[in-house]
């Protein structure tokens, strides 16, 4: 009886965690050189270019408002291509999913690991940006020791996110939609580039009902130092649609991982 008993759940979720771990460190030069260069790049555009002609926005230097917001930007993008493209690759085209359910694990095990290891690109993501911004003093360094967490909570909530969205895809272009019609929106009008405040007000309602903003909102009030109650809201906003789209996702793809 003991024999055919399952692993303990934590057990389980690492198992998934950890294959995905092992895939990605494989090839650890071409995939965990490109987070910290991207950063590199930002700043010598901004530096040479737009900075010259932004010099403040919301009573910071350009360069760390702008900063502070991509601290979550990569997170946000890298977990949703990971729970997108490379979930439907691994479910349509390697038939990844089927070895791995072999395993003593459930189908729920395997979603949610995947939402985990999102968590962690996102956390990895986050955390090479805060480096190289450290480094250029664009960001104080107590702030890169708690953002990239942020971008660990951003990471699962798009990873959720995007799972729902692939639970529903059949055909592996359409993803260019939602990074199109989703992402991208939200990038502009999420208080990255500039403060949701500068929004028509009617419009300010609708941005603070992007996923995005709320990450935002928490990065660069621990960038500045400006920490408040409210961002107990944001966070409570996060962590809800993690487990709300967390929640159907899990359904939706358990029924399409049966099949």
């Amino acid at each position: 009886m003991s024999s055919n008993r399952l692993p303990s759940p934590c057990h389980r979720l690492y198992s998934v965690w950890f294959r995905h771990v092992l895939v990605y460190t494989r090839n650890l030069v071409s995939n965990g050189l490109p987070p910290f260069m991207d950063p590199l790049i930002f700043l010598a555009g901004v530096g040479l270019g737009l900075g010259r002609y932004i010099v403040s926005m919301d009573n910071l230097p350009y360069i760390q408002f702008l900063g502070s917001g991509l601290l979550v930007t990569s997170s946000m993008y890298t977990s949703a291509f990971e729970c997108t493209y490379g979930t439907f690759i691994r479910l349509e085209f390697d038939k990844v999913y089927e070895g791995m359910l072999s395993a003593p694990i459930t189908t729920s095990d395997l979603i949610v690991g995947e939402i985990l290891w999102a968590g962690t690109k996102g956390l990895f993501f986050s955390f090479a940006v805060c480096v190289v911004f450290a480094v250029f003093g664009v960001i104080p360094l107590s702030a890169s020791v708690l953002a990239p967490f942020v971008g660990f909570l951003t990471g699962l909530m798009f990873g959720a996110l995007s799972l729902l969205i692939t639970s529903f895809v059949n055909t592996i272009n359409h993803f260019s939609f939602y990074f199109t019609g989703v992402l991208s929106p939200m990038f502009f009008f999420s208080g990255v580039i500039f403060p949701v405040s500068n929004l028509p007000k009617l419009l300010q309602p609708v941005a603070w009902i992007l996923p995005l903003s709320h990450p935002v909102a928490i990065a660069r009030a621990l960038t500045v130092g400006h920490l408040s109650p409210l961002l107990l809201l944001n966070l409570l906003y996060i962590i809800s649609l993690t487990v709300i789209t967390g929640y159907f996702a899990v359904r939706r793809l358990r029924k399409r991982l049966v099949q």
